[in-house]
Order: C-alpha cells, then sequence, then structure tokens
C-alpha cells in the first residue's frame, strides 16, 4: 500500500528522469535517486532469510539491491526486495520506482 499520493509519486518520477533523454536512460536516473537517498546498509527478509542490503548497484538496465547473508552474495531486482517494516529511510525512492515501472 503507497504511503503517498500519485501526484507525489509522478514528481519524484519527473525528478528522477529529468536529466535522461529516452526510456532507456532512465533506469541510470532512477538508480542515481534510489543510490543517494536509500540509507543501506539495512536489513530484510528474502524467502525466509535474513539478509543485509549493503548496496544498490545498475547491472545493464536493472537496478538491483546487493545483499549479503555471512559470505555469501546476492543482487535482486529492487523491484523483487521485500523492504523490512519500518522501511529504511529513502526507501519512498523503490515505492517511487515500482509505481512508475508499473
Amino acid at each position: 500500500m503507497s504511503t503517498m499520493s500519485r501526484a507525489q509519486l509522478e514528481a519524484m518520477a519527473e525528478e528522477a528522469t529529468v536529466d535522461c533523454y529516452d526510456e532507456d536512460e532512465a533506469p541510470s536516473g532512477w538508480h542515481a535517486m534510489i543510490d543517494e537517498y536509500l540509507a543501506v546498509p539495512f536489513e530484510t527478509v528474502v524467502l525466509g532469510v535474513a539478509v543485509v542490503v549493503e548496496a544498490v548497484d545498475l547491472r545493464g538496465s536493472q537496478i538491483v539491491a546487493v545483499c549479503s547473508r555471512g559470505v555469501h552474495r546476492q543482487a535482486i531486482g529492487i523491484l523483487d526486495l521485500p523492504l523490512p517494516s519500518p522501511a529504511p529511510e529513502g526507501a519512498q525512492w523503490i515505492e517511487a520506482f515500482c509505481h512508475w515501472a508499473g
């Protein structure tokens, strides 16, 4: 459930993509905003296992969360990342990206 209005989400989308020439460049704009504002590291649960989200990365045209558990690392698409409650600071950028990608 969204914590922001449609107008707020669309304003964030405009801010994230304002310098992008086309849809192909949009993921880089979104990555920049999520990377800047999302407070990492934070812990969440993926498939019933506690992991630490260490960073956000852009791999090709996909934004991923780099998750770790011990020595193991796994990239998970940011759209598939379950957020903890309460969500970390800056998680509204993930919410706005989900709305935009929708």
